[in-house]
């Protein structure tokens, strides 16, 4: 039998560790080990892994297994396509389905079988393992759901997307949080000459400015103190198909020249070696930053924003697209009811209104989260205004409130926020300082 795959066993008992490699070396191509979580995150981006076995309790007497699920979570967010079995000594049904909800791909409890912990384990990298294959595939890419919806704004992009898809020109993609961007450039990516070819991302806000060329470019073996192996850097594996950065806008001016470079010469040198390797992608960046009012501050480097921004795209916020709202929550009623069983349910009246006046600060992934949750508490085929558990944000808007009506109050009251502070208002509602101008001036603000 071959081995494939590379497993992370996360567990503070050093006889535990050492008992699940010797069993697991048998099915894994690698192994390793981690007695604390407190080095998780850094362990994961040297070794990579596809799997992680995670124990859910660390300290002593406490086996609530609230500190599995927050480093499950913390797994989940830097490293999203990573599959996470929990371990614990504790069999609780009711902890099962919560670490189920937050990600988790399988729950096994100690003392474990050798044969279902195997089985598990397995599964979760065939899962894995399939999920890439998605990946290359292009059209069937498991994180493309694109919901284009029904307003001005929305078909403006669509058009633009429609003509722009297919070319090469680096797309500089803008937004609040929760707008939808990553899920944007997995459209353009499927659309485009590239999709035969993988799509990689990465969040520059994650990555520490002592590991970014390791990141990026990779590193040759023994190139600094633990580059154990071999590694191909991000550039590397997105070569001849696209490459997403995240958060562009967080990344430091050391960092922005190093980019640059790549950029410009279309090729990268590993750490530890002298050697340029070219490298052919199609660059995607998103932020949820001002980049313009950064360049002018100095923050961002005008030339580099140059080579990302052939095209820009501004994403507006959910508030500024009501009418795609109820048909957008109606999507995720279904897909959630699917998930967890429920059969058909559907929102009171009551709660379509509540969910078209909602203010929506976190946008989409708001939104999304919500209708979960209301799903996971119904109790009935209805979804009524109380189960979504809405909290005001915002002073509501009235029935008789136009578009033009919501945003004049929400810059008004981003201003008086933020003490007239214009660059600070703008980043906040997620538009250009310009367009801030521009609407100040069409609202006599």
């Amino acid at each position: 039998m071959s081995k494939q795959g590379k497993l992370l066993i996360v567990d503070d008992n050093r006889s535990i560790l050492s008992a699940v490699k010797l069993l697991m070396d048998k099915y894994f191509a690698q192994v390793e080990i981690l007695s604390s979580p407190n080095q998780l995150i850094s362990t994961m981006r040297t070794c990579e892994p596809d799997v992680v076995l995670l124990d859910m309790n660390f300290s002593a007497g406490i086996n609530t297994g609230n500190e599995g699920i927050y480093w499950l979570n913390q797994i989940n967010e830097k490293f999203p396509d990573v599959k996470v079995v929990l371990f614990t000594a504790y069999a609780d049904i009711d902890l099962a389905v919560k670490a189920m909800q937050h990600g988790a791909v399988d729950f096994v409890v100690k003392p474990w079988d050798n044969q279902r912990l195997t089985e598990s384990l397995q599964s979760a990298y065939r899962l894995r393992r399939g999920q890439r294959k998605a990946e290359r595939g292009g059209d069937n890419m498991p994180h493309t759901s694109m919901f284009w919806g029904y307003s001005p704004a929305m078909q403006r992009i669509r058009d633009m997307v429609d003509t722009v898809a297919a070319t090469d020109a680096n797309i500089l993609i803008t937004g609040e949080n929760g707008t939808g961007k990553e899920v944007l450039a997995r459209e353009i990516h499927r659309m485009s000459m590239r999709r035969n070819h993988p799509m990689v991302s990465l969040d520059m806000g994650a990555i520490p400015e002592s590991l970014f060329e390791s990141e990026l470019f990779g590193h040759a073996k023994g190139a600094f103190t633990d580059a154990h192996t071999e590694r191909v850097g991000k550039f590397e594996a997105a070569n001849s198909g696209t490459l997403f950065m995240d958060e562009i806008g967080n990344l430091s001016p050391a960092m922005q020249a190093k980019l640059l470079t790549a950029l410009q010469s279309r090729s990268i040198i590993r750490l530890g070696t002298n050697t340029p390797i070219p490298v052919d992608i199609r660059l995607i960046s998103a932020t949820n930053r001002d980049l313009f009012s950064m360049v002018n501050d100095g923050e961002f480097r005008q030339d580099l924003l140059y080579r990302i921004n052939t095209i820009h795209i501004d994403l507006p916020a959910l508030r500024n697209r009501r009418e795609d709202i109820v048909p957008m929550a109606e999507i995720f009623l279904s897909k959630y009811a699917d998930k967890y069983g429920r059969g058909e349910l559907r929102f009171t009246e009551k709660a379509t209104e509540l969910l078209y006046k909602h203010s929506w600060p976190g946008n989409i992934r708001e939104l999304q989260h919500t209708i979960e949750k209301a799903v996971i508490m119904a109790d009935n085929r209805d979804i009524d205004a109380e189960q979504l558990n809405l909290q005001p944000t915002a002073k509501p808007v009235s029935d008789n409130s136009t578009l033009e009506d919501m945003e004049r109050h929400m810059i008004r009251e981003a201003m008086e926020q933020n003490d007239g502070n214009l660059t600070v208002v703008a980043r906040r509602l997620g538009i250009t300082r310009q367009t801030l101008y521009n609407k100040i001036k069409r609202y006599g603000l």
